[in-house]
């Protein structure tokens, strides 16, 4: 089984449990880290049967894709960011970056601009690559996603907007950032024992008594475990294991109004 994941401290921190083998799965793993677009990027491509993607993108490939209960990223005061290198003000002149077309990110920045009557100009980068160019002034303005939004103070960057926030306001529902999605050729029952793999393996990793292990640590983009430990609270919650009524609203209102944009 082609497993796709990212090397945020969410994703290993779920994972590590059933990659390493502590929960036993009905079939060798084999996994493949990437960041998330490229993540969307194979799932559009069906070149991976089960992966962690931006919810953006599910509607796109639900004909081939079932989503999972688990292991996704869901919840409220967790969203992307709208940052400046410049000021706190949004600069309609200035191109802003966005971390890959299909991430959920980019279908709020969207949403934001859209009820602000904006019509900004897009520009495309990874997500570590964004925010370094934000850093060294060499990017004006751009969204931010995963353990930057603990960093942006700390760097001198200006915050416009909290595009999580501007959604809880509108919606009155958690931000759905990212989903578990695995082939439906696989079959229902594949994807319900994955569901329990997936589980299992984040129940373990909630009774270590250290969160950030080394697997963690290693794989992580940053080497503050502070930082990391954030992350983890912030990103990993009852909704990572069950998405449940709430989260399929979410999941449902997201899909409609992405339509739209």
């Amino acid at each position: 089984m082609k497993l796709g994941i990212s090397t945020c401290p969410n994703d290993t921190f779920i994972f590590q449990n059933l990659i390493e083998g502590k929960v036993k799965a009905s079939c060798q793993i084999s996994v493949e880290y990437a960041d998330v677009q490229t993540l969307n990027e194979k799932v559009l491509a069906g070149v991976l049967d089960v992966a962690k993607i931006s919810c953006a993108v599910y509607p796109l490939v639900k004909d081939k894709y079932r989503i999972l209960d688990s292991g996704g990223a869901m919840g409220y005061g967790c969203g992307p960011l709208l940052l400046s290198s410049e000021s706190e003000n949004f600069n309609e002149e200035q191109p802003v970056c966005l971390p890959g077309k299909n991430t959920t990110a980019a279908a709020l920045f969207y949403f934001w601009a859209k009820k602000k009557e904006y019509s900004p100009k897009i520009s495309y980068m990874r997500f570590d690559e964004l925010y370094s160019n934000l850093c060294s002034k060499n990017a004006a303005q751009g969204v931010t996603i995963h353990e930057h939004r603990f960093t942006w103070q700390r760097d001198g960057l200006h915050l416009i907007a909290d595009l999580g926030a501007f959604w809880e306001q509108e919606l009155n529902a958690p931000i759905p950032l990212g989903c578990v999605v695995a082939k439906r050729s696989l079959g229902e029952e594949f994807a319900k024992a994955m569901d329990v793999c997936i589980q299992e393996s984040l129940r373990l990793a909630w009774k270590r008594e250290q969160p950030v292990s080394d697997f963690v640590r290693r794989l992580a983009q940053i080497e503050d475990d502070e930082i990391i430990l954030q992350h983890i609270k912030m990103f990993v919650n009852e909704y990572s294991m069950k998405r449940g009524v709430e989260g399929e609203r979410a999941m449902l209102g997201f899909e409609q109004i992405i339509s739209k944009i």
